[in-house]
């Protein structure tokens, strides 16, 4: 697609260094950003490549302006498309937006630290550990550290000066034995603090100093024949062991690890996160964000890794993934594929997961379908009053060029969708010049003798393309067949999109937005295109010709056009300029036009 010459300036103005573009629509609106080693080749290919996606296409209608940001290098255009992309969310670019705000854990920076959940993050408060994608997980892992800590959940300030002076008393926490009273000093602040260097570890995945230091009270307990005191010790420890077996350990060796895995279709990216630190697996996320302009693997990932690590804050140095080269412009962070061992076990889990939300979010689609198709069918036969669910509904189209060599089509749907091996094309052999009413009659018997000799089954629903003329001779000619009452015919006018039943000549109010009339005529127009195709191959093999496709700077996507619904030139030379207009536009109107009138002079 050309760059208007407004843009074609903004393009030759762009340098051969790397650096990131933006895109500018309508009301002046960032519709993408885009990041390039060469920001004037990147640019070009948008407005000279031929083989653009759909997607690609309408966003470069829809640019109107161009700016461009150099940059260094090609990492730094890849980190400053990165912030761009987030601030200002183009239409154009995958984002992941989930709208979520995700739980912490809050371990406070008071005297006598208090561990609290939280979704709201201020800096001052204290050490948040998280964010956690599963708040259940969250909470499951907050109750472990009340069960094993005494830990006070009061806000009091426990100065030492408050403390001293007897502001407090304790409260029912401490009476069922969760909090050891350090509002009334039962509890020393340097036993305190060791349970929250336990607790620190612990949020942080590694279990060993809590384990060893239970080990330990459990054995002295014991020793000293305070067996009550050494089962709560063992009480505790079995807690702990518990936690860790929930936990998906996979090596004490691997720590601090980022796993990425991708898998696609055609619309969607499906993506799983797992964060593994201390050999164990301490969040999962799997994510699926829509594709905006048929984006790559590798691209996607490299946007959502980003993301996600920033989300999740991951400070991890390595990342495994199943792309082989991963763009990400991260100094010191390793990214590798790994292809055995232990670390090819985890991207193999994280694929796993990948491929298991993408096969249920199919899945889950296709049931959407199927249950949408049921309800058309339904409508359907509601609105025909039909016996029967039309599972099998056929449309029948004719199609000449001013009586020469007619054709017809007929396409078939199956549970609302188009069946394509049942398509078929007919070679009117028994007609003589334009008559749609005869070749319908012809095209129908031919189709249900074949499939009644063939002891096929019949379709539920028939549909010929026209008025009542055309429908009536479907309906004899299913009669001399023996075959009426086994199908219901109906007939659906061009004009009006007006539905003929037999027997009735009033036609039959549909809704203009009913389903019904929506597939009725995406069946006529899919029997069109099909017809229209079948004339364009034998027309460009040299076995049909007309007057139009000689007349310059018409096309013969025009004159098929024009011919199918008009049937001749005669009738179409008889149409005015405003007609015209309608139909092919200003331009190819005036074409028209000023050739009609050329020849007529020439006469």
């Amino acid at each position: 697609m050309a760059a208007s010459p407004e843009l074609q300036d903004q393009i030759r103005q762009l340098p051969h260094r790397p650096g990131v573009y933006k895109y500018f629509g309508d009301e002046d609106t960032i519709i993408y950003v885009g990041k390039a080693i060469d920001l004037r080749k990147r640019v070009s290919s948008y407005f000279t490549k031929q083989d653009h996606n759909k997607k690609t296409q309408q966003l470069v209608r829809n640019i109107r302006r161009i700016e461009f940001t150099i940059v260094d290098s090609e990492s730094d255009a890849f980190l400053l498309e990165n912030n761009l992309i987030k601030q200002h969310q183009p239409k154009y670019n995958i984002l992941l937006k989930d709208g979520k705000t995700y739980p912490y854990l809050l371990l406070t920076n008071e005297r006598f630290p208090r561990l609290i959940p939280t979704r709201t993050k201020r800096p001052g408060d204290g050490h948040y550990y998280g964010p956690y994608a599963n708040v259940t997980g969250m909470n499951l892992l907050l109750e472990l550290m009340r069960a094993l800590y005494p830990l006070r959940t009061c806000t009091y300030n426990l100065s030492e000066a408050n403390i001293e002076a007897g502001k407090f008393k304790v409260c029912l926490e401490y009476h069922i034995g969760n909090c050891k009273g350090p509002c009334v000093g039962n509890q020393d602040e340097e036993t305190y603090n060791q349970y929250i260097q336990q607790i620190r570890q612990i949020l942080n995945g590694d279990l060993r100093l809590p384990k060893q230091y239970f080990r330990e009270r459990m054995a002295q307990a014991a020793q000293e024949q305070q067996y009550e005191l050494a089962h709560q010790f063992k009480v505790k420890l079995d807690k702990l062991d518990e936690f860790q077996s929930k936990s998906t350990i996979v090596n004490a060796n691997l720590t601090n690890i980022d796993v990425f895995a991708i898998a696609s279709n055609e619309k969607s990216a499906f993506i799983s996160y797992l964060k593994v630190m201390n050999g164990s697996i301490v969040l999962t996320q799997s994510v699926e964000v829509q594709k905006k302009l048929d984006e790559p693997d590798d691209e996607i990932l490299a946007v959502l890794v980003m993301q996600m690590r920033e989300e999740f804050e991951s400070e991890s140095k390595e990342i495994l993934t199943n792309v082989a080269l991963l763009p990400l412009p991260l100094p010191g962070v390793a990214v590798a594929q790994p292809q055995i061992g232990d670390k090819r076990k985890l991207l193999e889990l994280s694929l796993k997961n990948v491929l298991y939300l993408r096969k249920e979010k199919e899945s889950m689609n296709d049931r959407s379908k199927d249950l949408n198709e049921v309800r058309i069918m339904e409508t359907i036969k509601k609105d025909l009053r039909l016996t029967e669910l039309p599972k099998h509904i056929e449309c029948f189209d004719n199609s000449n060029f001013q009586g020469d060599n007619p054709v017809a089509a007929m396409v078939c749907f199956r549970n609302a969708r188009p069946s394509k091996k049942d398509y078929r094309h007919y070679h009117i052999k028994t007609v003589i010049g334009p008559n749609d009413f005869d070749s319908m009659y012809e095209v129908v018997t031919r189709r249900y003798r074949r499939l009644t000799d063939e002891g096929a089954s019949l379709p539920q629903l028939v549909i010929v393309d026209g008025g009542k003329g055309q429908l009536s001779m479907a309906v004899k000619a299913i009669k001399d067949l023996g075959l009426w009452g086994q199908m219901a015919v109906i007939g659906i006018a061009k004009r009006l999109e007006e539905i003929y039943v037999p027997n009735d000549p009033l036609p039959l109010y549909i809704d203009k937005k009913s389903e019904s009339l929506r597939l009725f005529q995406r069946m006529r127009d899919e029997a069109h295109r099909f017809g229209i195709t079948f004339h364009r191959d034998r027309r460009d093999a040299g076995t049909l010709k007309t007057e139009l496709t000689d007349v310059k700077g018409l096309g013969p996507v025009t004159a098929d056009k024009l011919l199918l619904k008009f049937k001749s030139v005669k009738k179409i030379r008889e149409l005015s300029e405003a007609e015209l207009v309608t139909e092919v536009g200003k331009a190819k109107a005036r074409i028209l036009v000023e050739y009609f009138a050329q020849t007529d002079a020439a006469v």
